[in-house]
């Protein structure tokens, strides 16, 4: 099992603790991750991998499904000698998901979730959510198979109004359905709609996340989104940039409390019935995120850069950028036992240290 450092350890120890009755159900289960390869998929698969090794008669078997689109990650190459690890390439767009192994849960986290890169590849994004999504829930309808995990998004809220801040389940969206995002959000709808109809018409459990602004380790410093390119700037000692005023607001739930969430939803949640997975508070703005990092990188690496605020050359950067984002996690924490702890000081100040290791220690 491959642990590139402590910090790694540390969350795969929590993780593997506080989603343990998930992990103990899916026990001697085969677990199909499209998308496996992405952010998310780096703690989904490690941390079974993780549980694997701690837990000798409880062994659980993983299955990795990605089209490499955006490359393949070193990590992947060197899990593949795992016993309990196997890799599909193949592309769910092109051909339906049929293979040997039968498998009891699928987690379909295939999209592209940078802005950065969904806007670049807006046809892609949107088949990876309804034709791969539609794949998935075949095979499923096929084999009655014990759960599905549908990643939405945060997305598909749009920019909330004010009163309906912090965002429950419940709030039904602002979203404009033409535009550089809305292949993103609009895709995300859809999906979610997809598996409501699957659900009810062949009884499926299909469970649905609405992730909340994850960060942390297995997001390439290349990523595009804010945490990733202000810890690149000050690990390179360059000028932190935001590309705006600096005051959209949002909360930043550190990956492994995230995952936690996700291996609790697939177990515990209600079918076709979402659940935001985030973290309730604080809701800081970019510039406030920036300091962040520039406070703690300067304590850490002697950093020496400046939060600079520079228009983006992407004329359409900024539209439809909501001004707010938090959720309500009452319900996650209610049904699934959903309890996120690590605050964004923490989170960032790992995530830090992990980009050093991982980037900028060869």
């Amino acid at each position: 099992m491959l642990i590139n450092n402590s910090i790694e350890k540390k969350d795969l120890v929590y993780i593997t603790l506080k989603a343990s009755s998930a992990f103990k159900t899916l026990s001697q289960k085969k677990i199909l991750i499209t998308g496996g390869a992405g952010f998310l998929g780096y703690y989904l698969v490690k941390s079974i991998l993780f549980w694997n090794e701690v837990h000798s008669s409880q062994k659980i078997f993983v299955t990795v499904l990605d089209n490499f689109m955006l490359g393949e990650p070193p990590w992947i190459q060197e899990l593949k000698q795992n016993p309990f690890f196997s890799l599909l390439k193949k592309n769910l767009i092109t051909s339906p998901l049929n293979c040997n192994q039968e498998f009891n849960y699928i987690i379909h986290a295939a999209s592209i979730a940078s802005p950065v890169f969904y806007r670049k590849h807006q046809l892609e994004t949107m088949d990876a959510n309804i034709i791969g999504l539609r794949r998935v829930l075949e095979y499923a309808q096929r084999n009655k198979i014990n759960g599905v995990l549908f990643f939405s998004s945060s997305e598909i809220y749009g920019d909330p109004p004010y009163d309906k801040i912090p965002t429950s389940e419940n709030y039904r969206g602002n979203v404009s359905c033409i535009g550089p995002r809305a292949c993103y959000d609009e895709s995300k709808r859809y999906g979610e709609t997809l598996c409501y109809v699957f659900a009810n018409r062949y009884n499926i459990p299909i469970k649905i996340v609405r992730p909340f602004n994850n960060y942390g380790p297995g997001m390439k410093i290349n990523d595009g989104r804010i945490l990733a390119d202000f810890s690149r700037a000050a690990l390179e000692n360059k000028n932190i940039i935001i590309h705006s005023d600096g005051s959209p607001t949002r909360t930043y739930c550190y990956v492994a409390d995230a995952i936690i969430g996700y291996f609790l939803a697939l177990i515990k949640g209600n079918a076709a019935d979402p659940y935001n997975i985030g973290l309730a508070k604080p809701e800081i703005s970019v510039l406030e995120v920036a300091k962040l990092v520039q406070k703690l990188a300067k304590k850490k690496f002697s950093y020496s850069g400046s939060v600079i605020e520079m228009k983006s050359n992407d004329s359409e950067f900024l539209i439809d950028n909501p001004n707010r984002r938090c959720p309500d996690i009452s319900k996650a924490k209610k049904e699934l036992g959903f309890s996120p702890a690590v605050s964004i000081t923490q989170g960032v100040s790992q995530t830090l240290d992990w980009y050093k290791k991982m980037y900028y220690s060869k």
